[in-house]
């Protein structure tokens, strides 16, 4: 039966009825059915801010316009358009099941959720939205903003560390779906996680569902949804090997796992001191820059980049015997370079 409040309604008629008042009806993925669109919004949008995605849906739309396209790209081109949106393994998996859609559905998205869910790279959440949005079907989802919103609602405070538990949670979601305008109802959540029942300072006083939320009424909204394992931050360092020569750089790309898999950035050492050492002899000049902080996932990463700079003019067993002595990659110009996929960091440091 239908979760309700204390006036009657359901909570998906009270989240449908403010989503048409109140909730988001301009971004540009809202505007179309297509399954395709809509399945590279919500890749964009995970764990990444609608803000970013506005920048980044447009131009990826504009290269790849469509799910045959996108197949038939290199990695490469996918990976430099994705470049400084983070979380690269997205881009990955998003081209290769781009490519099982052109190769075993025909160039057509299934239609269902549990079909969409055997995709590479689409999770129940994103195949049930996908389905949703798309085909009508009533299927849930549960990414972070809906979590939330259901957490609080129902006042579910067991942990969702635990797969078990968030199985139950999953049961709740379906439960509470509408017979119809699943669609609305699955913005509509979507809008409240984003807009008004947020990690911090959620505003309850304008919450559809102020009155049947039991954290509102528990006076601590925050404290949902709980998880008790979190993963510590670790601190990084590393230091970038800058090799120059002309206008070209040296690349190497990255294994096909762990950070920035499959893309292209500098040498990586352990230290700055592993670098100058690796250039003792080197002809040109080498120098110090000024090191990067940046935040991933798990950890923080400190960057200490060394830019060395060789001689124009440089024989060619002098300068194949440097490159002997790096790890393997090749020459790029700047301008190659801001064609690939590089880290957000390497791009902006060699085209600063």
């Amino acid at each position: 039966m239908p979760a309700r409040t204390r006036a009657g309604a359901p909570v998906a008629e009270r989240v449908i009825a403010w989503q048409r008042r109140h909730g988001r009806h301009d971004l540009p993925w809202q505007t179309s059915r297509d399954p395709y669109r809509v399945w590279l919004s919500e890749i964009m949008l995970q764990q990444t801010q609608v803000a970013t995605v506005l920048d980044y849906y447009p131009r990826f739309l504009e290269r790849f316009p469509d799910v045959r396209t996108l197949a038939a790209a290199p990695l490469d081109d996918v990976l430099a358009l994705w470049s400084g949106l983070g979380y690269y393994s997205r881009a990955r998996h998003l081209h290769r099941c781009a490519q099982a859609i052109v190769a075993g559905h025909g160039g057509s998205f299934p239609r269902s959720a549990a079909a969409l869910a055997e995709l590479p790279g689409i999770g129940r959440s994103t195949a049930g939205a996908i389905a949703a949005f798309c085909f009508g079907e009533r299927a849930a989802i549960l990414d972070g903003n809906v979590k939330r919103v259901l957490t609080r609602v129902l006042g579910f405070d067991a942990d969702l560390a635990r797969a078990a538990n968030e199985r139950v949670l999953w049961q709740h979601a379906e439960a509470l779906l509408p017979a119809r305008d699943v669609d609305r109802y699955t913005q509509g959540l979507m809008d409240l996680g984003a807009t008004l029942c947020t990690a911090r300072a959620p505003r309850c006083t304008q919450c559809p569902l102020a009155e049947p939320c039991v954290a509102r009424r528990q006076g601590d909204p925050s404290r949902y949804p709980v998880k008790m394992h979190r993963l510590e931050r670790r601190q990084r360092h590393n230091a970038l090997l800058w090799l120059v020569q002309g206008d070209r750089l040296w690349l190497v790309r990255r294994p096909d796992m762990g950070v920035w898999a499959g893309l292209w950035t500098l040498p990586l050492f352990d230290s700055i001191d592993d670098v100058s050492n690796a250039a003792e002899g080197w002809p040109g000049r080498g120098e110090a820059l000024a090191p990067i902080d940046h935040a991933l996932t798990h950890f923080d990463w400190r960057l200490e980049p060394w830019r060395h700079r060789l001689p124009d003019r440089l024989a060619v067993a002098r300068r194949e015997r440097i490159e002997s002595s790096l790890p393997e990659g090749r020459w790029f110009t700047v301008a190659q370079a801001q064609a690939l996929g590089l880290p957000a960091p390497i791009r902006k440091l060699i085209t600063r």
